[in-house]
């Protein structure tokens, strides 16, 4: 009897908080939380009101976007961004090798990892628009300030994600190449670099996305490409010209997407 009883009971994943009143407790001041932080927000819902109005005409505005009154300031920011992102990821890539070998614990000395792991730290602590804001009141308006920020956050991604994939390289192949008597940099030459390219260039690829992506929101703040027009187009309410930009962006990404699957199924 007791047997069929216990079969008959249905499996239950036990809860992550074993404490019934500590798992109460968290939930509720997890609410309590909510509503204080939705309570604080000052929002203006005659403002809403009037934005939901212009919101729509945007949206429709998809339905038929204008290339052409604005035709000669668009291409000139999209071959201001696309120079920006091409220059941008070359440069990042460029610095990113080294750094990336330096913060890679198994192939670098302790000084060098630190260093190395310290840039990486500071370049992926701060966000674009920041050190855009910075760089374009250094060097003023314009793409220089944009390409400076977009290589400068190409450093911490590239670099922290390529010394990752050094360190989970397949020791062996590695220790042989050591084996022969080769120097270091015949080391990482023959023993590192084959493990790790593949993924290199696939990364690469993704940035040159990201970066391009990013060159559209710099623009907002005043670093060049197309995020400048596109400002303009929406301060003058040309919503018509602004759907026309954003669905240009859409379509290149999605080229750039295309492109960089093609290129890793190659490479595998």
């Amino acid at each position: 009897m007791s047997a069929s009883m216990t079969a008959s009971r249905k499996w239950r994943k036990p809860p992550m908080i074993k404490n019934p009143l500590m798992r109460w407790g968290l939930t509720t001041g997890c609410l309590i939380y909510l509503v204080l932080a939705f309570g604080s927000f000052d929002i203006n819902w005659s403002r809403v009101y009037e934005g939901l109005d212009r919101g729509w005409q945007f949206i429709l505005a998809f339905s038929e976007p204008d290339f052409l009154s604005r035709k000669s300031d668009i291409i000139d920011g999209m071959v201001e961004s696309a120079i920006m992102t091409i220059t941008s990821t070359a440069c990042g890539i460029l610095i990113s090798i080294p750094i990336g070998l330096g913060a890679a614990r198994n192939i670098a000395p302790l000084p060098v990892y630190f260093i190395c792991r310290g840039i990486i730290a500071i370049s992926r602590a701060l966000h674009e628009i920041i050190v855009a804001i910075l760089l374009v009141a250094i060097f003023g308006f314009g793409p220089f300030a944009g390409f400076v920020t977009l290589s400068f956050a190409t450093i911490g991604f590239l670099a922290k994600l390529l010394a990752e994939d050094i360190e989970d390289t397949d020791r062996s192949q590695a220790e042989a190449i050591k084996a022969t008597g080769a120097s270091w940099w015949q080391w990482v030459t023959y023993g590192i670099q084959p493990q790790v390219m593949p993924r290199l260039i696939g990364l690469s690829m993704y940035r040159l996305d990201i970066n391009f992506r990013e060159s559209a929101i710099l623009g907002l703040v005043g670093a060049g490409g197309i995020g400048a027009t596109l400002n303009t187009a929406f301060d003058r309410y040309e919503f018509d010209t602004a759907a026309a930009i954003i669905i240009m962006i859409i379509a290149i990404v999605m080229l750039l997407e295309y492109l960089s699957g093609v290129i890793r199924a190659r490479l595998q």
